[in-house]
């Protein structure tokens, strides 16, 4: 709390997080409710979830050397503002949609136009994300990172998973616009409050070549073996997790019978164990260690999907997406303070986009193999049964993830 108190510019940075991930947790709801409206097809689905997170594939090492060349603020300031250009449009996009799911076929040009959008949105994410990352430790002492993590996990679990979806339920129970438009407000209020940050004057680098730059962020990856290792294994993390977890849009609709409104407070469980781990994570780490914490994470991670698809109550869904978010506040609290304290200021930035290029660029592929098991299965299984085989797969791979851990991982102290 005194780093709110006393920090102004990381207060702003705080608040800038809060509003813009409200905006996130509202259209992490409406994307995909959206989607479902106009088709029931679990290969559609899954394209706008590929389409939005294809970025961090694609786009995650230029955005590093973009971040390390660039006024950092500037370039937040930047992506909010296409953010809120691009959400406009959305608005409209909505207006336009069918009233009735349709056939796969007459439902593609909907779902195409909201997975180019969905594309583009992801772009201004990857520059914008791994800008404020990257400006963190510029705002704060190197001893407070745990507890800025710490906090900025819990207002973007807050914001963005405790009020963001169940408001996006009700605004779309009042109309299906609603919530983009609420959406693209916050992108824009973000883009103010992060203007206002006065960020300490950085020497810039020497430019050269692009790919001399991002060769030097790849040669420090690849010098420090713990930090490639610990995005490779978020890789195989996020894969498994968005398999269950693109479909489960569908699943609680089909299986667990919600409508919008209850799909919305069902997301709510997540944040509230987001909430509590962003408290008592940073806390509890120097007593577990990095090691043993992430050990911890990783023994845990099978569970979740297993309680969801063993039982097909809602009460337990909400149970399992509360320790989901436990368990993924407690890896990332470590990992990412980890990364701040290692790497040095002038290739953070590119380093933490080469992470995020193998940690996040499986999530794409994750998406779209839960769509794939789906339609796949369903013509031998039936539909509801199909629905269950992504959070079996889920379980197993982050099973085979702790195996690996446990024979391999080594993280020490910096």
């Amino acid at each position: 709390m005194a780093l709110l108190l006393k920090n102004r510019n990381y207060r702003l940075h705080f608040s800038a997080a809060a509003i813009s991930n409200l905006g996130d947790g509202v259209s992490a709801l409406a994307f995909p409710w959206l989607a479902t409206l106009i088709t029931r097809d679990p290969l559609l689905i899954s394209l706008v979830a590929f389409a939005a997170y294809l970025p961090w594939l694609l786009l995650a090492i230029p955005a590093g050397v973009i971040t390390d060349r660039a006024d950092r603020r500037r370039l937040m300031v930047q992506a909010d503002v296409i953010r809120f250009a691009l959400t406009t449009v959305i608005v409209a996009l909505a207006f336009a949609a069918p009233q009735d799911p349709l056939p796969g076929a007459q439902a593609f040009p909907y779902i195409a136009a909201i997975a180019a959008l969905a594309f583009l949105l992801g772009t201004a994410e990857v520059l914008r994300d791994n800008a404020a990352q990257t400006v963190l430790p510029a705002l704060v002492d190197k001893s407070q990172l745990e507890a800025a993590n710490g906090q900025l996990w819990s207002i973007e679990n807050i914001m963005g998973k405790f009020i963001g979806p169940p408001l996006a339920g009700l605004l779309i129970a009042y109309a299906v616009p609603a919530p983009f438009v609420l959406d693209a407000a916050s992108f824009a209020l973000a883009a103010a409050l992060v203007w206002c940050v006065a960020i300490p004057a950085r020497v810039l680098p020497p430019r050269r070549s692009f790919l001399a730059e991002a060769r030097q962020g790849l040669a420090w990856m690849g010098a420090h073996r713990q930090v490639l290792q610990l995005a490779l294994m978020l890789g195989a993390i996020n894969f498994c997790s968005m398999m269950f977890m693109t479909m489960l849009v569908l699943y609680s609709q089909e299986v667990l019978e919600l409508n919008a409104a209850a799909y919305g407070i069902l997301l709510t469980a997540g944040a509230a164990g987001g909430v509590i781990a962003g408290i008592i994570w940073p806390r509890l780490t120097g007593r577990l260690g990095a090691q043993n914490g992430l050990m911890l994470a990783l023994a845990l991670m099978p569970i979740p999907p297993l309680m969801i698809v063993l039982t097909g109550s809602p009460w337990m869904a909400g149970a399992a997406l509360f320790l989901e978010t436990v368990i993924a506040v407690l890896w990332n609290v470590i990992t990412v303070s980890y990364r701040q304290r290692l790497i040095p200021d002038e290739l953070l930035g590119r380093v933490n986009s080469i992470y995020r290029f193998f940690g996040w660029g499986a999530i794409p592929f994750g998406a779209l193999a839960g769509g794939v098991l789906v339609a796949s299965f369903e013509p031998s299984v039936g539909r509801l049964e199909a629905l269950n085989i992504p959070f079996w797969a889920a379980s197993i791979g982050f099973s085979l993830v702790f195996l690996y851990g446990a024979a391999r991982l080594r993280i020490g102290r910096v």
